[in-house]
């Protein structure tokens, strides 16, 4: 997501690209689209000037959602959102770190967006350039 946020112009960034540049199969990477397609936070365009595009402004795409699309709870163990899986679960003080956990990913996964990482890259290494006058995403190399 961070890739498409960043490389995004007027037209779709290639799925071949993002495999390239992080380094991953393209069959990997085209399982990971449907997902974020059907949730609206990734547009698929086919054709030879085909690939992905962001849904909706990065601004508007928290972390959370991203998250949930590809692997759904962030709970670290099913008891936490399903307490029938296990007996002990009222009186588990495991269990009640690993809400208290669950709490604290949900929390940080809130409250960043999209945006938020493609300013921590620029920061990080300055190659990210943010231009307000770009079209559609804000977001150009």
């Amino acid at each position: 997501m961070l890739d498409v946020a960043i490389h995004q112009s007027d037209i779709p960034v290639q799925l071949k690209d993002i495999a390239e540049r992080q380094q991953i199969s393209l069959s990997y990477l085209e399982h990971l689209v449907a997902p974020l397609v059907a949730a609206g936070i990734i547009k698929s365009t086919r054709g030879a000037h085909g690939g992905v595009s962001l849904g909706r402004p990065p601004e508007d795409i928290l972390l959370i959602d991203i998250v949930r699309a590809l692997e759904g709870s962030v709970a670290p163990v099913e008891c936490v959102d399903d307490p029938a899986t296990c007996s002990r679960a009222e009186s588990c003080v495991t269990r009640d770190l690993w809400v208290e956990m669950k709490r604290a990913m949900e929390s940080v996964l809130e409250s960043t967006t999209l945006a938020d990482l493609v300013q921590r890259q620029r920061d990080k290494n300055g190659s990210v350039k943010i231009d307000s006058n770009a079209g559609g995403s804000g977001f150009c190399i």
